[in-house]
């Protein structure tokens, strides 16, 4: 865990829409993101369930150094659709993530 930070494309009123968070967490959920959506295929995961899907994927001891699961997943959800390696299902309401073409 060192100091490297990842920019997090999220747009925030009042911010110049990007977040800095420590790489190492932003991996750590961008792997659990994209598992969980290639594991529901076309399905996809609800995003009102993303944290939650994740907060039963990590260790106790990540849970305790990653701080807001819900914030974290919510932040790296944006980067990775800016990035298109997930889409929100088109047509669909509450919001549904699939894998992304890339």
């Amino acid at each position: 865990m060192n100091g490297d930070k990842t920019a997090c494309r999220t747009p925030a009123e009042g911010r110049n829409g990007v977040t800095n968070i420590p790489t190492w967490k932003f991996q750590l959920i961008r792997g659990h993101i994209l598992n969980l959506c290639r594991d529901a295929g076309e399905h996809g995961v609800q995003f009102s369930d993303l944290s939650n899907q994740i907060s039963e994927r990590l260790t106790p001891d990540e849970k305790a150094k990653l701080g807001s699961i819900g914030w974290h997943s919510t932040t790296v959800k944006l980067e990775l659709e800016v990035r298109g390696e997930i889409i929100r299902k088109s047509g669909v309401s509450p919001q549904v993530l699939v894998s992304g073409g890339s």
